[in-house]
């Protein structure tokens, strides 16, 4: 995925999940976090910032903030991206036959994915990876009880017929390999370990970032 204009900047300061200031070009603006998580290892005082410029002169905000380096590492926080990126992976890799239908509605609940050849059916649940120690990557930076509802929902999809799979996009590249994030969310990593057992499918691939695009490119080991 690519994104049509943008521009690298220094970053000052978060005060609340959805606002940055960075300074552009000699001028501080306030930009919009397209990440709610706490990315705390990496929204650094000083660190270089990529934005996406707004084509949209409504907006109170001219730029969104997508992505910042990390000891030389570029790494995406667009949360909307790894949606967009396991698309466009997806559809490459699908046969002719393979119907892909994004934010999918089964029930009450809304899946990324739902891919459909013939009467096979998978849904696919999609969650970026910002957060990487020492070359392993992990998920969640903060507790997510909408993460864990997902997981579930996916265990009682098994049981009734479909193929299940969570793809872990970790938005950068160089991770050895991918872990739950147990110490930060428990439940979470727990609920993980279940749902391998049930029948879900768990992958992880990590990304070529650059500072206009991000491209999924290899898969990466899952230790559960």
């Amino acid at each position: 995925m690519e994104y049509s204009s943008t521009i690298t900047g220094t970053f000052i300061s978060r005060p609340n999940r959805f606002i940055a200031y960075v300074e552009i070009n000699g001028t501080i603006e306030k930009v919009h976090v397209k990440n709610t998580g706490r990315c705390k290892e990496l929204l650094i005082e000083g660190v270089t910032a990529v934005l996406e410029i707004s084509d949209n002169p409504e907006r109170k905000t001219k730029y969104d903030l997508i992505a910042v380096r990390k000891n030389g590492m570029l790494v995406n926080i667009d949360s909307q991206a790894p949606n967009k990126a396991v698309y466009e992976f997806l559809k490459d890799r699908s046969d002719a036959g393979t119907e892909i239908f994004p934010e999918y509605t089964l029930g009450n609940s809304r899946f990324d994915m739902l891919l459909r050849n013939g009467s096979e059916k998978t849904l696919v649940e999609v969650k970026g990876v910002t957060l990487e120690k020492d070359g392993l990557a992990l998920f969640p930076d903060a507790p997510t009880e909408r993460g864990l509802k997902h997981v579930n929902e996916l265990i009682g999809n098994v049981r009734k017929g479909y193929g299940c799979c969570i793809i872990f996009v970790i938005q950068m590249r160089g991770p050895h390999s991918f872990t739950p994030n147990f110490e930060m969310h428990p439940e979470f990593g727990e609920a993980v370990r279940k749902a391998s057992e049930n029948g879900v499918r768990i992958q992880a691939y990590d990304c070529i970032v650059t500072e206009n695009s991000m491209v999924i490119d290899k898969e990466v080991k899952v230790i559960l």
